[in-house]
């Protein structure tokens, strides 16, 4: 049998089927997503609002934090509108190319997400353990390259599988995606061909970005730990580590998902497909939710300020 019989050349539409065996109670699903997703947009907005009004809070830790929360509007809008579409208005068709884009947008703005937490976890670093250079060392110049430098690391990292995918597959076993939305092993699975180079180019940019990151977060943290733990006064200390709690919160939450989401769906044969996607969907969508509750939550400034704006 011929390779054209069994396989379809370079489909223009893809088909989103959402969440493989809850397909009958997708609608519900989407209740939850939705009310998710506006309290992310909410929150996020409210915070890039305050932190722009507020000149007390043009320091470094609140500028990362009001990048945090934009690219978490990016983020979760880049996923919600499609999938709420397929769960309620029965909407699961996609253009290829239209799709290759999503791919490339999510794990982009996953790597900036990634390495905004990193400056962030700097940040709080040299903030504690070298009070006095802190102002010196974290400028406002330095503040926008790292910002530029994690999107365009991001960018450039994420571009080739889409390169990869775009050229070097023709035929695919079918157009048929399981799952609620682009996932780059998702598509790479659909094509009839070696997809070797394809998984290989898709663990270096996850070890170089989210591993990358993920040791040297670590790493900060424990200094910080180290510092705070030797401060005489035990007010610093609660003071030090307070600054902290919130920043931790939001890094174990992201990576716990990420790593779960990202391992299920190359080693996890034997974990339940709804199971991957419910995670997989609550990556992307949980962080935007949390980041401004936590961070509502556990900063004075941000609290004080909220206050303000639904009180005056």
């Amino acid at each position: 049998m011929s390779v054209s019989n069994i396989t379809v050349y370079m489909p223009s539409v893809l088909t989103l089927i959402g969440i493989p065996g809850l397909e009958s109670v997708q609608c519900w699903i989407g209740i939850p997503f939705c009310a998710m997703y506006l309290i992310a947009i909410f929150g996020n907005s409210l915070l890039l609002i305050i932190i722009k009004s507020e000149r007390t809070l043009h320091e470094p830790m609140y500028v990362f934090l009001g990048m945090l929360g934009a690219t978490d509007i990016v983020l979760a809008s880049s996923i919600m509108p499609k999938m709420l579409g397929i769960f309620w208005f029965h909407v699961p068709e996609i253009y290829f190319d239209s799709c290759l884009f999503q791919m490339w947008f999510i794990h982009t703005f996953q790597g900036v997400e990634s390495g905004i937490l990193l400056a962030m976890a700097l940040d709080r670093y040299v903030a504690i353990c070298y009070p006095l250079r802190h102002a010196t060392i974290f400028t406002h110049q330095l503040v926008t390259q790292i910002g530029v430098m994690v999107v365009l690391r991001a960018a450039v990292l994420v571009a080739p599988s889409l390169l990869l995918i775009k050229c070097r597959f023709q035929f695919y076993h079918t157009t048929v995606i399981s799952h609620s939305y682009c996932e780059h092993m998702a598509i790479v699975k659909l094509a009839a061909a070696d997809v070797r180079v394809n998984k290989i180019y898709g663990l270096f940019v996850a070890f170089t970005v989210a591993g990358f990151d993920l040791i040297f977060i670590t790493l900060s943290y424990i200094q910080v730990f180290i510092t705070v733990f030797r401060l005489p006064q035990k007010e610093a200390r609660l003071k030090a580590f307070n600054t902290c709690i919130a920043h931790i919160c939001v890094f174990l939450q992201l990576y716990l998902l990420a790593f779960f989401s990202f391992f299920t769906h190359r080693f996890g044969s034997h974990i339940p497909p709804y199971i991957h996607i419910l995670v997989s969907s609550m990556y992307l969508l949980l962080p935007p939710f949390l980041n401004p509750l936590v961070y509502g939550a556990k900063t004075k400034q941000i609290r004080i300020h909220v206050v303000k704006i639904f009180f005056s």
